[in-house]
């Protein structure tokens, strides 16, 4: 019977415009309504618009995906009780820094950890949710005063002089210890070499076997230094009232020195392999970011354009032709116009960028300005170096063996670095023209403050895909991790061009080259040799965001705090 139904009818036609009408006078102009029996969306529409939300919702790097594993892990009990709509995660839960955005990514790595490490066996104990709240309590308070103390430290030295100077004392130290000068017969330990060129006493004794009684005695003292690290960290960030609580703070120093220090640092972040994948990731990136020339598509000449080519090959200037000649010549001419033109307005605004001093000079009060910059004991606010003395030069041509490959090359550097410092005007002194273009370029490029948040983001999405722990690495075996190396020097060839490739090797050779870029990174290949590094950059950083760490000892500070 529902066959002798009539069917429903058409919307009336006197609504629609004209100028649909007219605009296709030869189909209908009558738009139907739809059906009982015929969808509003066709099913491949519904198809795709489910498949795209849940494909944002499932995205584990996604802004809400994110808030969701917030609020699961650390507001499970929290703010949204009698709401009909949940509560923002900045009213829920107190401020790690300035930036909401930098506190969402804060937070996810605080939620992952707090999961993986600690729920595991503190629900085990109880349910009561309060330790985790004392503990983000805890770390909210030490990121707020971290980010006021870090507002007074001099990045570009840190950065630019500091840090790679480290570097450059493992470099030197490295390569003197495994570089023997005595015949084959005569055998020295490099490890024992290294370490009494850069002494540490958390890494003493150097370890014999993989189980010895040294290797035990060495790891013993490494943890008791972690453990002391970070109760002097404490003891400077804690408040009085979290200080005098010995479980809390040891359960917060265990966190801090065994799962991050001694997981992290001393464990897998030390292993060669694991350096050399990290900077082919990077070198990877970086020539994924290089814009590279379309290939163009061969196409068919004909017989009249192979006419022209050869006629125009026969008008020609010293084997070029002229057309080709001339759109050379023109352009290598912007080129120079554009790069004189940016070198003009660069050295005429040079005088409008911010001085280097500037937080030595008086922008307010004479409190505002003493805070503005750490001092020492002695009361003496030290002298800003100049960007061009920095060195992060000497470290590159130590790095690249610029004084073997391109002595010429290193010279004129030397040369032209010393006389933007030494010569008339002193350009490249402190605050001068040069330093002040190297001052805005890296606080432009480098120290922006906006790309925090992405960089946050791609460091959790590496260390935890999908916001979990990622599952054991298997340690590569030998073999492995040497054709891991190789494929890492292979990545940082690509970022260099043939042309500077063959200038820099003097040879043709891609193994030969191959082989010169993995004796490069033959310096991170000793785990132990790499803990000196990392270690030492650890304790650059917290001196110099906590100089009282450098003045005074752990007990020291412990009493200050609790007297």
């Amino acid at each position: 019977m529902s066959r002798l139904q009539p069917r429903s009818k058409a919307i009336s036609t006197s609504n629609l415009s004209s100028q649909s009408a007219s605009a296709n006078p030869t189909t209908s102009n009558v738009a139907l309504a739809p059906t009982p029996d015929q969808p509003l969306f066709s099913a491949p529409e519904k198809i795709a618009s489910r498949t795209s939300t849940r494909n944002l919702a499932s995205d584990p790097a996604s802004d809400r995906s994110t808030i969701f594993l917030i609020r699961r892990t650390l507001c499970s009990h929290l703010g949204d009780k009698g709401r009909s709509t949940p509560a923002p995660i900045d009213e829920i839960l107190p401020p790690l820094t300035s930036s909401n955005e930098v506190d969402l990514q804060l937070y996810a790595f605080i939620a992952i950890i707090i999961r993986e490490f600690v729920h595991t066996w503190y629900a085990k104990i109880t349910p009561d949710p309060v330790f985790v709240e004392e503990v983000v309590k805890i770390i909210a308070h030490c990121t707020r005063a971290l980010e006021q103390r870090l507002r007074k430290v001099d990045m570009e030295s840190l950065l630019f002089d500091e840090l790679p100077e480290l570097l450059d004392v493992h470099l030197q130290a490295y390569r003197a210890a495994n570089t023997s000068i005595n015949p084959p017969p005569i055998q020295t330990n490099s490890r024992e070499i290294y370490h009494a060129l850069w002494p540490m006493p958390a890494l003493s004794p150097v370890p014999d076997q993989e189980n010895g009684p040294l290797s035990q005695q060495q790891r013993n003292n490494e943890t008791l230094y972690r453990q002391m690290l970070v109760q002097g960290v404490l003891a400077v960030l804690l408040p009085t009232e979290d200080l005098d609580n010995d479980c809390l703070t040891t359960l917060v120093g265990q966190i801090f020195s065994e799962m991050i220090l001694g997981n992290g640092v001393g464990g897998k972040a030390s292993e060669p392999w694991l350096l050399w994948e990290g900077i082919m990731k990077i070198a990877e990136v970086i020539k994924a970011q290089i814009s590279t020339p379309k290939v163009s598509e061969p196409v068919l000449k004909s017989p009249d354009s192979v006419n022209a080519s050869e006629s125009s090959k026969r008008g020609s200037i010293l084997g070029f032709p002229i057309q080709k000649t001339f759109w050379m010549v023109l352009q290598y001419a912007f080129v120079g116009f554009t790069a004189l033109r940016v070198l003009i307005t660069t050295l005429a605004t040079a005088s409008a960028l911010p001085s280097r001093l500037a937080t030595n000079k008086s922008k307010g009060s004479p409190n505002d300005s003493s805070e503005s910059q750490p001092t020492f004991s002695s009361g003496i606010v030290p002298n800003k170096r100049p960007i061009m003395k920095m060195k992060i030069w000497s470290t590159a041509s130590h790095l690249l063996d610029l004084d073997f490959r391109m002595p010429w090359l290193s010279a004129m550097i030397s040369m032209l670095q010393w006389s933007s410092i030494a010569g008339p005007g002193g350009l490249g002194n402190t605050d001068q023209i040069f330093d002040k273009i190297l001052s805005h370029q890296i606080h432009t490029h480098i120290l922006d403050s906006t790309r925090l948040p992405t960089l946050l983001l791609t460091l959790r999405t590496a260390l935890f895909p999908n916001n979990t722990l990622a599952p054991p690495r298997t340690i590569p075996t030998p073999a492995e991790a040497l054709l891991l190396r190789r494929k890492c020097a292979l990545a940082l060839l690509a970022l260099v061009p043939l042309k500077v490739q063959t200038l820099y090797f003097g040879t043709s050779d891609e193994e030969q080259k191959i082989a010169d870029v993995e004796e490069v990174l033959d310096v991170f290949s000793d785990a132990y040799c790499n803990k000196h590094l990392l270690y030492s950059v650890v304790e650059l950083v917290i001196v110099r965001l906590m100089p009282e760490m450098g003045e005074k000892g752990v007990e020291e500070l412990l009493e200050e705090r609790l007297s």
